[in-house]
């Protein structure tokens, strides 16, 4: 392990004079935007001098690298969320969120076979915020029969009668945010008034 860190270490140095050839910067111009000084710069880029922590920090700033590039370090994985979609009642709901409790977030995706579906208005305890992805939803909610289009959102209380489907034969793609604890979505801005 001692010598993985010695050799990372050793190429932090020669990775230092490159950035700072690419960014076409002298020492002195890097000391001044660092604060570290000309020679202890020179030191670190030619390997006499270890880096540390507090060197390599500011470097990273001034160099717009993060430490992971500036050391070289190996990549950490497989950054891609692979939730499991389920299907229920025709609909596959893809998880978007992992973490008990508070919102949750899905993508749902209803096919247009569910068009043809008797709609039948359930409830329960939370809220709910809608986003249209893709296609027309259908949604009732109490006495309102709506048809939203991609771009348009609702919200609403989940106790009141709801049920949602595509709006026509094509498949209809949506975002659901839904809090058991009857969280409410915020939004920061409002439609354009037409």
């Amino acid at each position: 392990m001692d010598n993985d860190l010695d050799q990372a270490l050793d190429a932090v140095g020669p990775r230092l004079r490159a950035l700072r050839k690419q960014r076409d910067t002298t020492l002195t111009d890097l000391s001044a935007e660092t604060g570290i000084s000309v020679s202890t710069l020179s030191r670190l880029e030619s390997g006499a001098r270890r880096p540390t922590l507090e060197l390599l920090l500011p470097l990273a700033k001034a160099h717009r690298v993060t430490l992971d590039e500036l050391v070289g370090a190996p990549p950490t994985g497989d950054p891609r969320v692979h939730m499991r979609p389920v299907t229920h009642h025709g609909m596959t709901m893809v998880p978007l969120t992992r973490r008990p409790g508070g919102i949750q977030a899905y993508k749902l995706v209803i096919p247009a076979a569910s068009a043809r579906t008797e709609p039948d208005p359930k409830t329960h305890e939370g809220y709910e915020w809608l986003y249209v992805l893709n296609g027309r939803l259908r949604v009732i909610l109490g006495e309102h029969d709506l048809v939203m289009a991609p771009g348009e959102a609702a919200e609403f209380d989940t106790r009141v009668p709801h049920w949602f489907g595509p709006a026509d034969n094509e498949p209809v793609e949506f975002l659901s945010l839904f809090g058991k604890q009857g969280e409410r979505a915020h939004l920061r801005a409002s439609p354009k008034a037409k």
